[in-house]
């Protein structure tokens, strides 16, 4: 049984495959070779659970958490860290001018901000020099799972209820379209891409995966609880399809991410 859809940023639903979400995190922090790191911000912190791993990484620096989901950063004040929690709009302090930070980190966040061309230069610009800008992001947007809801998104009997831009949209580009964003105007950047396969209980669990992150947009654009149930109910046994169950019952979920790292020069 599923539970009930969560139309908005809910940081309970998100941390329900906390472990699984923390891998890609912790890859990417573990491969960031600044040294020393002094001071840190995490862009879409969400509920802090990355932020977490980042004052592990890096026990002497100053955290700063942003989100612009003030339900993710009051979940994030109820943690141990010290650090400063602020609500905020990542495109915004990425276009401000303040203090410039040895590590500015992203973890499955920056998919959500459109125009990366202008964006992530300026990102970089707030890194300190010798700094680092680490990003990742998923890179699985044609995968089944995405593309059903496009599908279902796109059928007659549910075209009305998504109107034009009303379903906020996914912005990720390929490995070449970062480095021609990145190059010119860093000191040296670094790209992989993985694969994560993960192993859920059952096809459910992916459609519940989804409804802490992917599937959101399209739950909130819809406008009653019953098109939300009726949505993912729907969802769910389409989905079946295309995820076979093993032996033992559990499922097999391929998650594909990309991952880059920018160095900032030193004068």
């Amino acid at each position: 049984m599923l539970d009930a859809p969560m139309p908005t940023w809910n940081p309970d639903q998100y941390l329900k495959f906390a472990d699984e979400r923390a891998r890609p995190c912790r890859d990417l922090a573990a491969r960031v070779l600044t040294n020393p790191v002094r001071r840190l911000i995490d862009l879409g912190c969400g509920p802090g659970n990355s932020t977490q791993i980042l004052a592990e990484r890096w026990p002497r620096a100053q955290l700063t958490g942003l989100d612009s989901s003030p339900d993710m950063i009051a979940s994030a004040r109820k943690s141990q860290l010290d650090c400063e929690w602020i609500v905020g709009d990542a495109a915004a302090w990425a276009a401000s001018i303040g203090e410039e930070f040895d590590v500015i980190f992203s973890n499955a966040a920056m998919q959500w901000l459109p125009n990366h061309a202008t964006l992530f230069p300026k990102l970089l610009r707030r890194a300190a020099p010798g700094g680092a800008l680490a990003i990742q992001m998923p890179a699985n947007f044609d995968a089944p799972p995405h593309r059903l809801m496009r599908e279902m998104a796109a059928l007659p009997e549910w075209r009305a209820k998504f109107s034009p831009g009303k379903v906020r949209e996914w912005h990720v580009h390929d490995e070449a379209f970062y480095y021609e964003v990145l190059a010119p105007v860093a000191d040296r950047v670094d790209f992989w891409v993985t694969e994560y396969l993960h192993v859920l209980p059952d096809v459910a669990g992916i459609v519940e995966w989804y409804k802490g992150t992917g599937m959101r947009p399209f739950l909130e654009a819809l406008a009653s609880d019953d098109d939300r149930e009726r949505f993912t109910t729907e969802y769910l046994q389409r989905l079946g399809q295309y995820y076979k169950p093993q032996s033992d019952g559990r499922v097999l979920f391929p998650f594909r991410r990309i991952f880059l790292i920018a160095y900032r020069g030193k004068p």
